[in-house]
Order: C-alpha cells, then sequence, then structure tokens
C-alpha cells in the first residue's frame, strides 16, 4: 500500500479498482464509482468516464479523508472529504464534498467553509474550494458565498477572484471578489455594493 502524506487521517482506501466500503463512503460517491467501475468492466473500447479516469491516474484515493494543517505546532484548518484523490507528481489531492474548520492561533474554531470539490497541495498546505462554497462565520452567523475561494496557508487568507454575497446582522455585501483572514474581520472587496456600511476597497 502506498504511503499518504503527513497529517493525513483515513478511514479507508481505495487503490486503483478496488472498492473498500465504509462509514465515510457516502451515497452518492458510492454511485458514481459504482457507475465507473461498471463501465470499465462491461463497455472496454468505450470511452472512459471523468471519474475513472480520475481513478485510473490518482496514486492513492481515500474514503472518509480528514487531514490536519498546522503551522508551528499550532493547528490552523481541519480538512474532510468524503473522497480524496492523491497525485504524488504534483503533490496534490483533489477532493470531494468539502468541509473545512479554521482555528485561530489559540487554537479556537473560528468559521467553517463547505463546498462540491477542492484542491489541497499538500507540501505547502494551500487549498482551493470550488462549487457552491460557503463560508459561515462561528461568533455570529455571517456567511461569505462564491463559486471560487483561495486558502493561503502562509499568509492565512481566504481570497476568490468571483463574484460573492456578504451577510452579516446589518449589512448585505455583494461584489467581483475579496480578500480577508479566515475570521472575516477585515475584508478587502473588489467593487462592493450592498447596504449597512462599508468594506475596505483594494490597494490600488
Amino acid at each position: 500500500m502506498n504511503s499518504h502524506p503527513e497529517g493525513w487521517a483515513q478511514e479507508n482506501t481505495v487503490l486503483k479498482d478496488s472498492v473498500v466500503w465504509g462509514p465515510g463512503f457516502s451515497l452518492g460517491t458510492t454511485i458514481l464509482l459504482a457507475l465507473a467501475l461498471l463501465s470499465s468492466s462491461c463497455k472496454s473500447g468505450t470511452p472512459v468516464t471523468a471519474t475513472q479516469a480520475v481513478l485510473d491516474s490518482a496514486d492513492q484515493v481515500l474514503i472518509g479523508m480528514t487531514h490536519y494543517v498546522t503551522e508551528s505546532g499550532v493547528l490552523r484548518a481541519r480538512v474532510r472529504a468524503d473522497t480524496a484523490y492523491f497525485f504524488s507528481n504534483t503533490q496534490r489531492a483533489e477532493l470531494r464534498n468539502v468541509h473545512v474548520t479554521f482555528y485561530d492561533q489559540t487554537g479556537r474554531p473560528t468559521s467553517t467553509l463547505t463546498s462540491r470539490e477542492g484542491t489541497n497541495h499538500w507540501r505547502t498546505g494551500d487549498m482551493e474550494a470550488r462549487g457552491n462554497v460557503i463560508v459561515i462565520r462561528d461568533r455570529d452567523g455571517a456567511t461569505m458565498k462564491t463559486e471560487l475561494m483561495y486558502y493561503n496557508q502562509v499568509r492565512n487568507e481566504v481570497s476568490s477572484d468571483q463574484s460573492f454575497v456578504w451577510d452579516e446582522p446589518g449589512r448585505h455585501v455583494q461584489g467581483d471578489g475579496f480578500t480577508s483572514d479566515p475570521e472575516f474581520k477585515k475584508i478587502t472587496a473588489k467593487r462592493p455594493h450592498g447596504t449597512g456600511g462599508q468594506f475596505l476597497l483594494p490597494n490600488q
């Protein structure tokens, strides 16, 4: 069995064409993998599906994955996914059904992110979330919604170059991109407009 990057916890492992069932295996993932394997075994010579192509090229597939991102021994983020496809040559993992919890320097959770899929660069700790990305701030339930969001571990910063909607008590803002800390205490937005206060404009 191939070793997986340090800091990754796994419930079950799928290597190439074998399937292991377990508590981390969602119904949606089960159906996708079953269809992909059925297509491969019963329809030889036909074009493979996108899911099968990922299975064939991934070095390792984890079902029910948890990954802890730390900085100087301090937990900064916990990444969970229904399925993670590992690619050793690019040192990345492609994730499906993503759930990320961010923590401050004292280890207190500050916000949670969910998305349909994402990419984790395990050597740098940088991440990308894609598809119905929603971040909820723990202390007051404020929400950030967009289709694409990046996390830079070194800067401990989240950002997007896509349109977004931000809602918090007493304020509703939309814009064409933003940069913020994971707690969304200080948000720099591109072309913001809305009600209930002002966002910082990006530096020119």
